[in-house]
């Protein structure tokens, strides 16, 4: 049986993965979905400061305090920079990689590199897209109900986490068991830069005929994929 740790991506939290943690629960796994600093629950301690590195810092230290070990390392969107982030500072508690419909920057790239968002509503800490924004482009794969849930839930996330250039000087050098995930229906991140993560990686590839919030619209699958080798 595995340890799973869940990493959410940007505008959202740990509450993204429940529909997906309880198939990974049934199947006898343990399963962490921590939300990252600044970020729903934790929308207060929104300040100065917080990047992907720090984020990765603070689960590397949960995934010593728990003592996990050989866990299966699962991020999405956003989170695929944290997991990386993560993997490189810890790796000898990482037994794989699952980067599901995730940014996966190469050291010094930044999210704009990749993405561009058409609208943002930005301040000194935080940056997020605006109400109409997110109901009529980010959680247009979602249907009604969950489409409403949602929205009641996403929070901005942390304006350095978004801007900064990712430090990753060694994750992409080294071997890893990984696996990427692509959505279909997904615009970003664009397919060519999950071909490109999964090339570099030599990891295995999957596809689920969704758009960007696979934990939402398909957990089944998404469960058995992130267990998938």
């Amino acid at each position: 049986m595995a340890t799973c740790v869940l990493l959410h991506g940007a505008y959202q939290g740990g509450w993204i993965w429940q529909r997906v943690a309880p198939h990974l629960r049934a199947a006898g796994h343990t399963v962490f979905a921590p939300t990252l600093d600044g970020c729903a629950e934790r929308r207060h301690a929104l300040r100065p400061g917080i990047d992907t590195e720090s984020q990765a810092a603070e689960i590397s230290e949960m995934l010593f305090f728990e003592d996990l070990r050989d866990v299966v390392l699962v991020g999405t969107s956003c989170g695929g920079m944290v997991a990386a982030r993560v993997a490189e500072t810890t790796r000898e508690r990482i037994g794989r990689i699952v980067l599901a419909d995730a940014l996966a920057l190469f050291n010094g790239e930044t999210v704009a590199d990749h993405v561009k968002r058409p609208t943002a509503v930005t301040t000194d800490v935080g940056t997020g897209p605006s109400r109409q924004d997110a109901a009529n482009r980010m959680f247009v794969s979602l249907d009604e109900p969950t489409k409403q849930w949602a929205l009641a839930r996403y929070t901005p996330h942390p304006v350095a986490a978004m801007a900064a250039p990712v430090k990753l000087d060694r994750f992409w050098q080294q071997d890893w068991n990984a696996s990427v995930i692509w959505c279909r229906q997904s615009a970003n991140p664009p397919v060519s830069h999950q071909k490109r993560t999964a090339d570099t990686l030599k990891a295995r590839w999957y596809e689920l005929d969704t758009g960007h919030y696979p934990m939402l619209t398909e957990p089944k699958a998404l469960a058995a994929l992130i267990m998938a080798e």
